[in-house]
């Protein structure tokens, strides 16, 4: 089972051939597997339906599944899509300041504490209730943008310099809170943090890992390219001890 990965407004579904499901399958070789990952997706659709036709994410796991991986959590209250879209409409305002962060503050991060994380957590039991003996992974979001903001990175990511460590606490937080949700229901996370450190949105073609918001190459905006797919199989394989 795969994974509901950073939210693009207007996208209601999309799911690649080059994603960590995809990746694992063929590494590990596996008999079968089930993609069930959907661009933009919730939570909640792991319950539900995400768009007319697409069955709830939770469909794809049965008594026999062995091995579970996912990624979400960011779409969950319009996390990402207000806070990294949003911060990008309102960055011109003051380029070299934080406009987002004075404008929202802890908006988001209170949403990820007290509706997210119980979020996760209902997902998570949910997937260890109807496969038991499966090892079930879920995987944090690797480093969107870099350490401290970059001018030259605005023209393709138009996050306002001051909003870039604000942004950076944001998604630290929603991480830890997708590792206690996994350690609460008994699921392995894999930290993205560490290895994606310099494959950021700001960096070339080749080296990063996230595209950016501006022009993105071969995913959509502000989601895993094929790189970052693949990085991010190779860390839930040597967490695994493959």
């Amino acid at each position: 089972m795969g994974r509901p990965e950073l939210s693009v407004p207007g996208v209601t579904f999309s799911r690649s051939q080059a994603d960590v499901a995809h990746d694992i399958a063929a590494q590990t070789e596996a008999s079968s597997f089930t993609d069930a990952t959907c661009s933009g997706a919730r939570t909640s659709d792991f319950f539900s339906s995400q768009a007319p036709g697409v069955a709830p994410q939770l469909d794809a796991v049965t008594e026999h599944t062995r091995l579970v991986t996912m990624t979400f959590g960011g779409n969950d209250e319009g996390v990402f899509s207000g806070s990294f879209f949003g911060c990008a409409t309102i960055s011109s305002t003051d380029v070299t300041g934080n406009p987002c962060e004075r404008t929202y503050g802890p908006t988001f991060t209170d949403l990820i504490e007290n509706q997210t994380y119980p979020h996760l957590v209902a997902a998570l039991t949910a997937v260890r209730k109807k496969a038991p003996a499966a090892t079930e992974v879920i995987l944090g979001y690797p480093r969107i943008l870099p350490a401290i903001g970059q001018l030259s990175c605005y023209r393709s990511m138009p996050i306002a310099m001051g909003d870039v460590p604000w942004l950076n606490h944001e998604q630290d937080v929603l991480n830890a809170a997708v590792s206690r949700a996994a350690r609460e229901t008994g699921a392995r996370f894999v930290d993205m943090t560490p290895s994606s450190l310099g494959h950021d949105a700001c960096q070339p073609a080749g080296q990063r890992w996230i595209e950016p918001a501006i022009a993105p190459v071969n995913a959509f905006p502000v989601h895993p390219n094929a790189l970052g797919e693949a990085a991010m199989a190779r860390q839930a394989l040597l967490q695994l001890g493959h």
